[in-house]
């Protein structure tokens, strides 16, 4: 589905991504692990076209910079970006003109998606509410709630748990694994380890911009580990 190659991203003299290259399947849940300033934020970015890199991205053989494969690939940043003179409401129709949703599902199509959404990330009450109004938490759920509307075929989600209540954390685990059912492609980043243990199929560890380990979840087992305990020796090697 996604193909990454030698991928390096550099800000100025500081190498935030070093040759990184791997593979994302259909159908599967790739956890991207790794402590603060390892480079999944930047990886993410500029698997979703925002940064300049050295190396190769395809989805779907399509160069991820193209229209093809942008309208295939979903993204929900870490920080939510919304605009304060537009309410809850609004935000989802502006993600749906921006995407033409009512030509690819019809208006009736996405506007029952937009109010299982709000339903289920408990929007419903809060449709009126300006960007601006929100908590911080319900801020989070509505730019969850916006990657998701375009039901694209693989998603990008960099730390979508951080200031979600329980509920919305179950909520967003169910998504997940339904996308899975669907033969949906999904990568997550985050250091919240047991946020995401019964989540993964692959998981890539990161350090220092480098990979550190991309293994299975039936080759962790084999080799006796725990996720948590493989992250640690992965991310603490050499730091005493």
């Amino acid at each position: 589905m996604l193909n990454v190659s030698h991928v390096t991203k550099k800000y100025g003299k500081v190498l935030a991504c070093d040759d990184l290259s791997f593979h994302l399947d259909p159908g599967t849940v790739t956890v991207l692990l790794g402590p603060n300033g390892a480079g999944k934020s930047t990886i993410i970015k500029a698997m979703i076209g925002f940064l300049k890199y050295e190396g190769e991205i395809t989805v779907k053989d399509f160069s991820n910079k193209t229209p093809e494969a942008r309208r295939l690939l979903g993204y929900i940043p870490e920080m939510p970006s919304l605009y304060p003179n537009l309410t809850v409401s609004e935000h989802m129709e502006f993600i749906a003109r921006a995407y033409r949703l009512g030509g690819s599902m019809g208006r009736d199509a996405y506007q029952s998606r937009i109010e299982e959404l709000f339903e289920r990330f408990e929007l419903t009450d809060k449709r009126k509410k300006f960007g601006d109004e929100l908590s911080k938490g319900m801020q989070q759920k509505l730019n969850i709630c916006l990657g998701l509307l375009p039901d694209p075929q693989m998603l990008l989600l960099d730390e979508p748990m951080i200031g979600l209540d329980p509920h919305a954390i179950k909520e967003l685990k169910l998504l997940i694994e339904e996308m899975r059912q669907e033969g949906k492609t999904i990568l997550v980043s985050t250091h919240m380890i047991d946020s995401v243990d019964m989540l993964w199929d692959r998981t890539i560890i990161m350090k220092e911009g480098k990979i550190r380990a991309n293994l299975t979840r039936d080759e962790l087992a084999e080799d006796g580990r725990s996720l948590e305990q493989l992250f640690f020796d992965m991310t603490e090697e050499g730091d005493a």
